[in-house]
Order: C-alpha cells, then sequence, then structure tokens
C-alpha cells in the first residue's frame, strides 16, 4: 500500500468483538467500508460492517477468502493466529505487524522487548518447569504473580503465590503452560496510555489515565489519571517509546503500574484499541478508533486531545446489563451497548461514559454520584 487508502476502500479487520464494532464505526465516518474475520457469526463487529468472512483464523482457504475483500489488513485482540497474519501480509498489508502481534501474545517476549527498549518493569523471570518455579521464587521472593505466557486476559490465565503452599496447586491449574513469575508490584494505582504511530514515525499520545478494576475486570477509566503532572508525562514518554522502538503501525495501549515509591513499571502492552480508551470517544475529537483507522489507512494523525475529563465504567455481565433502561433514562450517562446477546458473568455487554469539564474531574463520592444507578453497585 502506498500513501493512503481513498474513500470507499475496505479495511479487513481480524476479529468480531466490540473493539472491531467500534473501529468499524469510526471507519464508516472516515468514509471506509469494513469486512470482518471472524468464527462465528452475527459478533458485535459483523453487524455493523459492510461484509464478513467466517472461519477459524489459521485455515488457509478462510484467510485468502478474506485477503481477496480488503485492502489493508488490521486486528482487534491479540489471540488471533500469528502465523494466519502472516499468510495474511503476503496478500495485503497487515498492520500492526505479525511480529508487533507475537511479541504482545507471549508475556516472556514481551517482556524481554520492553527491557531491551529502555521500558522499566517490575522483576520477572521465565518459568518452563515446577523445578524452575521453584528457583524463580527463591530469587523473586513472595507473594509473586505466575502468569501463563499465552492466551491470558482479564485475570484468566493467573494466580497469586502468597506461600510455598501455593506452588503446586498453581502449577497444577494453569495452562498453558510454560509461565512466567513476576515479583508482586506494590502499586498505588493503575494507569495506562493509548498511542498512536504512522508509517512515517509520527506518533500522537492520549492522556495518561486511570483504570481501576473489580474481580481482574476493568471497571472505571478516569481520564485523566490522578496523579502528579510529572508521573503522566513520564507514562506517555514511555509509551511513545515503546511505540517507536516497536515499529508501530496502528494504535498501541500501555498498561502500567505506578508503585509506593512513585515509580511508574509497564505491565503489559496491546497493540489494538483498549478497554481503557473508550471514553476517548466522547471526551476527544478524534477518539482512540478513528486514530487506529487513520494510521492503519496511511491518513494524517491530529493532535490526541480531550475536550473534557471523563469517567468510563464497564457494564458486565447480566446484572449491569438488567440496568440498561435506567441506564437509557439517565441524564449525563452516554451509553455504548455492544449487540452482544447473551449476557453472561464476567462478559463485556457495553459501557457508559460521563464527562466533565476540563479539569473537574470530581473525586470518590462525585463520581459515584454522578454515575447514578451505576454508582451504587
Amino acid at each position: 500500500m502506498t500513501g493512503a487508502l481513498p474513500p470507499g476502500a475496505t479495511i479487513g479487520i481480524v476479529g468480531g468483538g466490540q473493539l472491531g464494532r467500534m473501529s468499524a464505526m469510526a471507519a464508516a465516518r472516515l468514509g471506509y467500508r469494513c469486512h470482518i474475520l471472524a468464527n462465528e457469526a452475527d459478533g458485535p463487529a459483523s453487524q455493523v460492517a459492510a461484509g464478513a468472512t467466517i472461519g477459524p483464523y489459521d485455515d488457509p482457504d478462510t484467510l485468502r477468502e478474506f485477503a481477496a475483500a480488503v485492502d489493508v489488513v488490521t486486528f482487534e485482540f491479540e489471540n488471533v493466529s500469528a502465523a494466519g497474519l502472516d499468510l495474511l501480509a503476503a496478500l495485503k498489508p497487515v498492520h500492526p505487524s505479525p511480529a508487533i502481534l507475537r511479541i504482545s501474545q507471549d508475556r516472556v517476549a514481551e517482556k524481554t522487548f520492553l527491557n531491551a527498549a529502555g521500558a522499566p518493569t517490575g522483576p520477572w523471570m521465565a518459568v518452563g518447569s515446577r523445578a524452575e518455579l521453584d528457583e524463580a521464587v527463591a530469587r523473586l521472593g513472595l507473594p509473586a504473580v505466575l502468569k501463563t505466557t499465552r492466551l491470558g486476559y482479564d485475570g484468566r490465565g493467573q494466580a497469586i503465590l502468597r506461600g510455598a503452599d501455593d506452588l503446586d496447586a498453581a502449577w497444577a491449574r494453569l495452562a498453558p503452560k510454560p509461565f512466567i513469575l513476576e515479583a508482586f508490584v506494590d502499586f498505588a494505582c493503575e494507569i495506562s496510555v493509548i498511542v498512536a504511530r504512522d508509517a512515517a514515525g509520527h506518533v500522537v499520545a492520549f492522556d495518561t489515565v486511570e483504570n481501576r478494576h473489580k474481580n481482574h475486570i476493568l471497571d472505571l477509566t478516569l481520564a485523566p489519571a490522578q496523579i502528579t503532572p510529572d508521573l503522566a508525562a513520564g507514562a506517555k514518554a514511555i509509551a511513545v517509546r515503546v511505540a517507536s522502538e516497536i515499529g508501530l503501525i496502528g494504535l498501541l495501549a500501555v498498561e502500567m503500574f505506578v508503585d509506593r515509591d512513585g515509580r511508574v513499571l509497564v505491565n503489559e502492552i496491546a497493540p489494538r484499541p483498549h478497554n481503557s480508551g473508550h471514553w476517548t470517544i466522547d471526551a476527544c475529537p478524534a477518539s482512540q478508533f478513528e486514530m487506529h483507522i487513520r494510521a492503519v489507512a496511511g491518513l494524517a494523525l491530529p493532535p490526541a486531545v480531550r475536550h473534557a475529563d471523563a469517567v468510563m465504567k464497564n457494564l458486565v455481565g447480566p446484572d449491569d446489563l438488567a440496568l440498561w433502561p435506567q441506564i437509557l433514562a439517565s441524564p449525563g450517562l452516554i451509553p455504548h451497548h455492544y449487540g452482544k446477546a447473551e449476557a453472561r458473568p464476567g462478559r463485556k455487554m457495553g459501557h457508559v461514559t460521563r464527562l466533565f469539564p476540563l479539569g473537574a474531574l470530581p473525586g470518590a463520592f462525585g463520581v459515584e454520584a454522578a454515575l447514578g444507578v451505576l454508582g451504587r453497585r
């Protein structure tokens, strides 16, 4: 692909979830069609796209059919086949690259890259056997977090090791192996930065935000993060460095901790739109999804600025979605429904955003009050 995609071109999105849905909606506003590759019909992304190919992410015939229908390819989540992206990359441009996907899919490769790029992380060790787990615990100490190197998200694929008695059970329960052991970080808060980078190396970064989790799933994002300006600027600088060092074309989320000593430590990266960036749809002239599409399509990247402070709250499972009528009737709550048919426990069904004037993000009680029926949960 040379130059920008013209209006009317088709962007292929691998993955059929809500991130693909919101990316396709942003692409439509810019004059593009989207074609979804998904392993099930009538997913959130396919509902709003011009077309869809349904089949496995690693089936050559399915991939060739998909590639024939699009002009450029991107993806909306990491648990897709890197080998499948390699095949697609032989047929059409793929952004971000399969090489970047491979780094983000493997926690050992990810941590190795981050440290080589000068991005600070907590101490960690690769664990390939039960004996290596004992050695890692001896070196890093307890408590620590044992994680699968692949296929973990929203708290899945990990276990907190608090004492020596936890090791055998965690080793037996977690899969797939191998693992990574990460020293426990006593953090004051969790933050993230969303970065977009184009093929020419131009980078824009949204403001640092604060993320609060419930049951290992993101619950609230506060924009901006309630940390010092120096810490927020330092986190943005780390994210920009990571995006540049990895050779990003597209979007990258960099999740970080602020520890009790005021250090910013990178936890993980995600080369795609991210849950902690959903607030940008309503609080920014160009959302994270528009930035992603612009970078993939070869368009100019506008400044990543916001016109409001914001709180984003996820709607998870049947309990939150049961409040949908009240949410729609609540002034100030901006609702987003993902079109999923079944509201299973732990499943992200949508989100709401509440905007505030710049500099007027309230404290905890103010946020709770502003979220109305959702704030009392």
